[in-house]
């Protein structure tokens, strides 16, 4: 756990002083484009069902549920999620590892099930590659929500307890290469 604390670290650091310009870049189009504040600030579940405070540019006008065309466009290529490397930078997060959910999902796992909680959210993971479009999955759904707690969610939990089997550092560098290239394949 310290050699992946110990990674996270580094690759948040190199991260924000690669990306610096272009969060910063995003955060001004992103309030610009929302006449708002540009950050998007939720709380999640963390580790051990803890509670934190998410950090993501903003990808709809405040007073809609729309997502605007920047917004499309950000999360296609997941740039709305750069400013989450701060909370693996604090420590909330990691760079692998199950993607934080809202209350409701992680937090209300029974038995072997809530070992999920034992790892820190992630930036990504193999979940999270498999679900990439989960959006426009859910969108063609006559129930999405069922849909989501009865299909995709367990699916993603089954897939998080296969991740703590088998987690090392080897593992997580071919998820990050995996999530980098389902990116640029976009």
């Amino acid at each position: 756990m310290i050699l992946k604390r110990m990674f996270d670290l580094v690759f948040s650091i190199v991260a924000l002083i690669l990306f610096g310009v272009v969060i910063v870049l995003f955060y001004l189009l992103a309030t610009i484009d929302t006449k708002s504040n540009g950050l998007f600030l939720q709380e999640r579940i963390g580790q051990f069902g803890k509670k934190f405070t998410i950090f993501k540019l903003k990808s709809m006008k405040d007073n809609s549920n729309q997502i605007s065309n920047f917004g499309k466009f950000i999360r296609k290529y997941k740039i709305d999620e750069l400013p989450q490397l701060w909370n693996v930078l604090i420590g909330e997060m990691s760079i692998v590892g199950p993607r934080p959910d809202i209350a409701g999902y992680y937090d209300h796992l029974l038995g072997e099930k809530r070992k999920v909680l034992n790892l820190k959210p992630g930036l990504t993971s193999l979940a999270s590659i498999k679900y990439a479009n989960e959006d426009q999955i859910l969108s063609i759904q006559e129930n999405a929500l069922q849909y989501n707690d009865e299909i995709i969610f367990p699916d993603k939990v089954k897939m998080n307890l296969e991740y703590i089997k088998n987690q090392s550092i080897i593992l997580d560098l071919k998820i990050i290469f995996k999530t980098i290239f389902m990116n640029f394949r976009n």
